[in-house]
């Protein structure tokens, strides 16, 4: 989807945007996700994309195993576009991005939708857990994980310079 690849950089938000990241991909998840879109025609009514830009990005969903293409007529034959498992485990993050777009970007009359929990009405929010002993965090630490490279130390002191990581806590 992006031009430009992350090849070098061992990061799995990289990896992520490389499937998900460019705008008409993530919007036609959000549409399939909050308001239930799974048609060709669907997508192309609800967001005015370009018939071949749609065409572009189902296609990476389904090489990527966020869709699949399932028939629901015959004759004609015709497909709908279902999330797969691995495509709803983005709702956390389509949440999480509509909810910080409500707080921070909303126009005077607020939200352009709600997100509830069908069962009692109540709004829904995503956050930070933590999978040891369930309590919700603010504030979190980064390590190396399994899969991390070893870094320059050239690298390594962009990094500790960096604006962007003040005031996070990362350690060794």
């Amino acid at each position: 989807m992006l031009k430009r690849t992350y090849d070098d950089q061992v990061c799995s938000l990289a990896r992520t945007l490389e499937v998900v990241g460019e705008r008409w991909t993530l919007l036609i998840i959000r549409d399939t996700l909050i308001t239930g879109a799974s048609r060709f025609d669907d997508f192309l009514d609800r967001l005015d994309i370009a018939r071949n830009v749609l065409t572009d990005r189902l296609r990476g969903l389904l090489e990527h195993g966020v869709m699949e293409r399932v028939r629901y007529q015959e004759r004609p034959e015709r497909f709908e576009y279902r999330l797969t498992t691995k495509g709803m485990e983005l709702a956390t993050a389509v949440v999480a991005l509509m909810t910080w777009g409500d707080r921070h970007l909303a126009g005077p009359e607020g939200p352009p939708r709600l997100i509830e929990h069908p069962g009692c009405g109540g709004g829904v929010s995503a956050r930070l857990v933590c999978q040891s002993c369930g309590q919700m965090v603010d504030e979190v630490t980064t390590r190396p994980g399994p899969g991390a490279r070893p870094r320059s130390s050239k690298a390594a002191g962009r990094a500790k310079r960096s604006p962007a990581t003040a005031g996070h806590r990362s350690s060794p």
